[in-house]
């Protein structure tokens, strides 16, 4: 393992690999980069990040947060979109810390596009999230890598408190929900604007998930979970009867769903946990009065109005 305190980049080494790149970091995607080490290795920290970690991280950039990830796990694969920075962090890599190159590897995409990854499979999951596009990253992640264990993502403050809500908060909504079916979720500190390049117009959070050892005991999946979640909250100031009238083909099949889940139909969204939305999921009758087909598609998207609109990242 690297422990040379020269291997990390800083506010100069940032500027002149950016310089020498001809990149100039764009709001488009949510481009702010980390100039601080002392940051970077808090985040390495503060993940948990163990020796026989493989960790995936998502929208590298320049490489301040890989390198740092590279002296402590066994391996780290950056994932990046833009063609400039992905044609240049491998290098940057060898550059930097020759000892640990060969335990790098890039995957030059789209995040939301990736469903598998080169060498073994990622443990923990490690990323300064592009903010325009945290929350349907992190969720595309969680669900297609299940033996990703621990994550840690950098967001805008907002979007961290959201994540985190607890039902009945105000910011309690569709991110919340949707990252709880997959883990134990909390606020794991802030970090000040000062430590990026150019420096954000918002403050950033970081978050804390820890996958459930064992999946939600429900008969119903997911995407038949989702599809209840994204129903409570487009509609979130109506009561449930009402906002799942839709999605259950009326209000009064609504209610009926609701009050045999154990859900008041004149509760609202944001009052409700996961394993609730869970039982109103296995409680719905067709049109013909069948229960639920386990394997009807729904519709799972995170909805846009659940992300900011002020999000600069990275």
């Amino acid at each position: 393992m690297s422990s040379n305190p020269d291997a990390l980049l800083g506010p100069a080494e940032i500027r002149e690999l950016a310089a020498a790149l001809n990149v100039r970091p764009t709001k488009q995607r949510g481009q702010n980069f980390v100039i601080d080490a002392n940051t970077v290795r808090r985040i390495v920290r503060t993940a948990d990040v163990r020796p026989d970690d493989v960790v995936v991280e998502v929208g590298p950039g320049l490489g301040s947060l890989t390198l740092a990830l590279l002296e402590v796990a066994d391996r780290v694969t950056a994932v990046e979109i833009d063609d400039t920075l992905a044609s240049a962090l491998p290098a940057t890599v060898a550059a930097r810390m020759p000892t640990r190159a060969d335990r790098f590897a890039l995957v030059h995409s789209d995040a939301m596009q990736v469903t598998e990854l080169p060498g073994p499979a990622p443990t923990a999951l490690v990323a300064n999230l592009p903010y325009n596009v945290a929350v349907p990253v992190l969720l595309h992640m969680l669900e297609h890598f299940p033996s990703i264990e621990r994550t840690l993502v950098m967001v805008q403050a907002e979007v961290a408190d959201r994540l985190a809500a607890a039902p009945g908060s105000k910011v309690y909504g569709v991110p919340s929900v949707k990252a709880n079916w997959y883990a134990e979720v909390k606020r794991a500190g802030s970090i000040g604007r000062t430590v990026f390049w150019p420096a954000p117009n918002v403050d950033s959070g970081l978050v804390a998930l820890t996958r459930r050892t064992e999946p939600l005991k429900t008969t119903a999946d997911r995407r038949e979970v989702f599809a209840v979640v994204d129903a409570a909250f487009a509609q979130r100031r109506k009561t449930l009867r009402a906002a799942l009238a839709g999605w259950a083909g009326s209000a009064a099949a609504a209610e009926a769903a609701l009050v045999a889940a154990g859900v008041s139909p004149q509760a609202r969204g944001e009052s409700l946990t996961v394993e609730e939305f869970a039982r109103i999921a296995e409680n719905k009758v067709d049109a013909d009065g069948a229960g639920q087909d386990a394997h009807a598609p729904q519709a799972a998207a995170v909805r846009s109005d659940d992300t900011p609109r002020d999000e600069p990242g990275r």
